[in-house]
């Protein structure tokens, strides 16, 4: 059982509304929506945040997004958002090979050197300490412009927010997730952890 139970997706008629959006996502509206809910004004900023940070406005295509999410959530240690991320960026196109290797991401022949490089801004923006360098800056620079990298940080922080929400509510996994985080990451021990409903 999590921290804080979800509530019916009928609570809210503004936030089931606006959680439409995930049915395209993920394909089902996730638990941890269905408890923030319980104050509207934060289930419905949080979407609308989501969506605007999700936005495809280009070369940051919407599959790099959500492995990029996976990234940061792999670094954080968040099961549910690692599967979550992972069925995202399947639904958005990822390329097999890619959701085959996400985690050998900085030498498989599947991911060119630009996804490289918003990948380990990923993994370092998300360690605390922060690992962001001037290394990692110079090679944002030779493949994405500034634009890129604000949508970039704007996935790797939202994930900052989701990580710690799932982590800390212990939010109950949906079965879609599961399934999605036992095929592409089941291979390297893959565990739905405290999001079994056991946390608490």
């Amino acid at each position: 059982m999590a921290l804080v139970t979800p509530l019916s997706p009928e609570h809210d008629l503004e936030t089931k509304a606006l959680a439409e959006f995930f049915n395209e996502t993920l394909g089902f509206c996730p638990n941890s929506v269905l408890t923030m809910q319980r104050r509207p004004a934060i289930s419905k900023a949080f979407i609308n945040l989501n969506k605007a940070v999700m936005a495809n406005e280009g070369r940051v295509t919407s599959a790099l997004k959500r492995m990029i999410a996976w990234v940061s959530s792999n670094a954080t240690g968040c099961r549910y958002c690692q599967a979550h991320a992972i069925r995202a960026a399947e639904r958005y196109g990822a390329e097999q090979e890619q959701l085959d290797n996400i985690w050998e991401y900085r030498t498989h022949p599947a991911f060119s050197d630009a996804e490289r490089a918003a990948l380990d801004f990923s993994l370092a923006a998300s360690q605390v300490p922060n690992a962001v360098n001037a290394e990692i800056k110079d090679r944002l620079y030779k493949h994405w412009d500034e634009g890129e990298i604000v949508e970039m940080l704007g996935v790797i922080s939202l994930f900052g927010y989701l990580n710690r929400w799932n982590d800390s509510m212990g939010t109950d996994i949906e079965e879609g997730a599961v399934e999605s985080g036992n095929k592409y990451l089941g291979k390297h021990g893959y565990e739905v952890g405290k999001h079994d409903g056991s946390q608490y």
